[in-house]
């Protein structure tokens, strides 16, 4: 039982992880693009950055609720 507990708990981690990676990773690409061409939006290329990663907040949260609950 505790096997399928953490597996579980793993996958809701990693799949938020996994996913802000991704989003990261494109929206990197494209704000050092706009940053390159428009110096003064560094501000908003910085909060686009930030947003994916409550993803992995929300990940953990989950994870952590699975173990947490199912005991």
């Amino acid at each position: 039982m505790a096997v399928e507990i953490a597996i579980g708990a793993a996958i809701a981690f990693a799949g938020g992880a996994i996913a802000t990676g991704w989003a990261q990773s494109r929206i990197g690409a494209a704000g050092a693009a706009t940053i390159a061409e428009r110096p003064d939006a560094a501000g908003s290329v910085i909060v686009l950055e930030a947003i994916p990663e409550t993803m992995v907040i929300l990940g953990f949260v989950v994870a952590a609720m699975i173990v947490i609950m199912v005991k």
